[in-house]
Order: C-alpha cells, then sequence, then structure tokens
C-alpha cells in the first residue's frame, strides 16, 4: 500500500490557469459515469461546510445512502471522502490512487500543466461514490464555482451558493459581484438554485444566471426567518411555517444556513424524493461540524474556529459576543500568507480586554510569521491588551484551566491536527 500522505502531497496544493481540462480526461476516461449520480451542489465563500454537513446529516436520518465531498480535511486526506459519515479507508484511497497513477502520467504528458491535487481528489471522491452506489453526493466546491473542478457535473439536483464575501479575490475578482459571478458558474440548466438574499446588485448576478439557465431560483430573505432564540446547546427558530426548529451549531450564520438546508430539502420532496420533517429536524438537532466553534478541550476551555477570511472573523465576533462576552479571552492566531491577514488582525484586536498570541502556524513556508502578525497587532493594540509571540503548540500548551476563561484557536483550518495533539500532550 502507498504511502497516501506522501504521494498526495507531491501534487500542487494551489490553482492553476481556469479550465477543467483535467476533469474533462478523467471523466471521458470512465466513460462519464458522474452523469448518472445525483448531486447537491454547494458553493460559497462562508457556510459550505456547514450546509454539506446539515444536508448529509437529514439525508442520512431519511435512510439515503449519501457521498459528501469536503476541503479541507482537518488530520487526515480521508476526511474529504465519505459515505454516510464514514471516510474512505486508506486501503481504498491508496487502491484508487494506484488506479489513477497512470492516467495521471498520461494526461501530465500531454498537457502543458500537471494535475493538481484537489483534481485528483475530486476524481476520487466521485469514482468511489459511483462505486458505492450512493443516492446522493453532498458535493461541495473548492474555490469558486465556474472553474471549480467539482463543476464537471452537469445536472445537479439542486445547487446551494451559501454566501459572496471577500476571499481569494486575486482569483475570484474584486467586487461582490464579480465574486458572485465565479459562484454562480454553479447554476445548471433546468434546475434549481438556492440563495440568501444578499444585496441587490449580488442578487442579480443569480437572478439573471438562473434566467439565462431556465433554472428556478429559491430566494431566502431574512424575514423568513422569525423567533430566535438560544441557549448553550441549541440555537432555535422559525423557518416560513416550520416552527421551532433547533440545530446544534451555534451562530447567527448558521440559522441562514439551516434555512438554506430546510429548503433545499422542500425542494428535493417536490422533485419525489421522501424526507419527513422528522428527519429534518433530526438532523438539524444531532449535526456536528468539526473546527467550527468545536469545543476541543473543557478544562483548559479551548474552542477551535477555522476562520480564516473577514466574513467568517466578522460571524467569529458575532458569536462569541453571543455566547462569552463576559468571559476572559484569549486568542490563538495562524494564518496563511495567501490570506488578508492585515484586515483580519485589524478586526480581531477591537476585543480590548484579550489576550492575543500570534503563531507562524504549523509550516513557515505557508503561514504569515508570528513576527509579522505581532507587528500588525501592535499597530492597533491600547494599554489594556497583551500580545505574544509562541509557537502553536507552545501556546496552547501553555493555557490554564481557569473560571469564566475562554481560549480561542483560529485563523486556519489546516493547525486542526495541531492543536488536537497539543492538548493530548
Amino acid at each position: 500500500m502507498i504511502d497516501i500522505e506522501k504521494y498526495l502531497n507531491n501534487f500542487f496544493k494551489g490553482t492553476k490557469d481556469p479550465s477543467l481540462s483535467a476533469m474533462k480526461f478523467f471523466m471521458n476516461e470512465y466513460g462519464n459515469f458522474e452523469k448518472e449520480m445525483k448531486f447537491i451542489h454547494i458553493a460559497g465563500t462562508n457556510g459550505k461546510g456547514s450546509c454539506a454537513e446539515m444536508i448529509s446529516n437529514i439525508l442520512i436520518n431519511a435512510g439515503y445512502n449519501v457521498g459528501k465531498f469536503l476541503s479541507p480535511h482537518l488530520i487526515k486526506y480521508n476526511e474529504r471522502i465519505s459515505v454516510n459519515g464514514k471516510n474512505i479507508s486508506d486501503k481504498e484511497m491508496s487502491d484508487i490512487i494506484e488506479e489513477l497513477e497512470p492516467k495521471v502520467k498520461k494526461y501530465n504528458e500531454n498537457s502543458k500543466t500537471a494535475v493538481t491535487l484537489f483534481e485528483l481528489e475530486t476524481t476520487m471522491g466521485l469514482l468511489y461514490f459511483y462505486r458505492k452506489k450512493v443516492d446522493f453526493v453532498v458535493l461541495e466546491t473548492g474555490l469558486g464555482g465556474l472553474y471549480d473542478c467539482t463543476n464537471i457535473i452537469t445536472k445537479p439536483e439542486v445547487s446551494i451558493i451559501t454566501s459572496i464575501g471577500y476571499d481569494h479575490m486575486r482569483i475570484l475578482g474584486n467586487t461582490l459581484p464579480e465574486i458572485a459571478f465565479q459562484k454562480a458558474g454553479i447554476i445548471k440548466e433546468n434546475s434549481n438554485t438556492i440563495f440568501f438574499s444578499q444585496t441587490e446588485d449580488v442578487d442579480d448576478v443569480f437572478k439573471k444566471k438562473c434566467i439565462e439557465k431556465n433554472n428556478f431560483l429559491h430566494l431566502i430573505h431574512p424575514e423568513d426567518i422569525s423567533n430566535f432564540r438560544y441557549d448553550q446547546n441549541y440555537q432555535y427558530f422559525d423557518y416560513k411555517d416550520l416552527k421551532e426548529i433547533a440545530i446544534n451549531l451555534k451562530g447567527m450564520k448558521q440559522i441562514n444556513n439551516a434555512s438554506i438546508c430546510i429548503e433545499c430539502i422542500r425542494i428535493l420532496n417536490k422533485l419525489g424524493y421522501k424526507i419527513s420533517e422528522g428527519n429534518l429536524r433530526k438532523g438539524l438537532k444531532t449535526v456536528i461540524h468539526k473546527g467550527r466553534m468545536e469545543i476541543i478541550s473543557k478544562e483548559p476551555l479551548i474552542i477551535f474556529d477555522g476562520a480564516h477570511n473577514e466574513p467568517a472573523i466578522e460571524n467569529l465576533k458575532q458569536t462569541i459576543k453571543m455566547y462569552y462576552k463576559d468571559f476572559e479571552k484569549t486568542y490563538i492566531i495562524s494564518i496563511l500568507k495567501r490570506k488578508d491577514y492585515k484586515k483580519m488582525i485589524k478586526d480581531l484586536i477591537t476585543d480590548e480586554k484579550a489576550t492575543f498570541i500570534m503563531t507562524s502556524g504549523n509550516d513557515e513556508t505557508m503561514y504569515t510569521s508570528k513576527e509579522e502578525l505581532y507587528q500588525i497587532a501592535m499597530e492597533y493594540k491600547n494599554e489594556e491588551q497583551v500580545v505574544l509571540m509562541e509557537n502553536l503548540e507552545d501556546a496552547i500548551k501553555s493555557l490554564k484551566s481557569k473560571s469564566n476563561s475562554v481560549n480561542f484557536v483560529i485563523g486556519s483550518f489546516y493547525v486542526y491536527g495541531n492543536a488536537i495533539n497539543a492538548i493530548k500532550k
């Protein structure tokens, strides 16, 4: 069996020139099996993973076999590809990699650009789901939509765009309508699309694309949601005529995401699938989403949240204000170089009574240095704040159990494994 981590780490992890040529090659090699499959395709700046987890959990509760394709993984690559919540095994992944390797070489020999990691992962996932004969694939885009590897599919049951915000501007565009245009690339002919209404110029992008594609746009509005309340265990709300829904995820944005998922289930029922209200309620109430406001230690209280762009930081701040407003707070921060780390630090540092610990993540070639983050933080620091520099693991190990205190590890999903290991030690 091959060393999966070692093999996959040899592939380019970024994005290349916009093209689906590699994906078309792989699908053609296998007779375009993807055309026989049922997809729920999810794009958006933030909220993709939450919606994917909720929809998958609801469908599994309804008795369907569900393939789920997510990114990034938190500890192992296998997490990206799962059926009914069970990750692809090392043996299964190794076998598919060995099967695909000659095809990868064939493509690379005849192409100017080599197959990327995400192209390989997407192909592996689709092939695995097809052979497992799943009823649905809940398919999360990696970046954008129009030229995303997952956009090789031609007819989703439902397309979902969760939100539009500033991230990956170098690739997707510098304005929200430009970013929306890229995300709208997953909208296909004669299907259904869901979007949570934002601003008129963003909404118009999806309205025009749906008209062009003869696609029915289900636009959710804030007024469709009412009677919101929350406790330490659940959030509760009404969506249109559905009363007192409970979800097992924290933060106001998760109410928006849950509403999108409810709308998706209603569309599937209209298409002839059988998902009861009980399935829906249980799926939302029992959903687990690792790495998003996840308590990874109770003593000391440590919460991991992968917030890695400006909208996600704003959501995080709002959620912390809801649940931990009067707590003494410490933030351990790691931010990838490709992110707008200056703006993220500026937004975070407004918590005047908190302690901030800057780290260089788990890879100094990929992450903004702790020294750089420290210098940016000091531009906004006031006398009451404490800003420190430490290694990620040392920062976590230094945390002490104190009453009415909470610690957050934030800024990147890719340090999740390091945080868990530091806690175990």
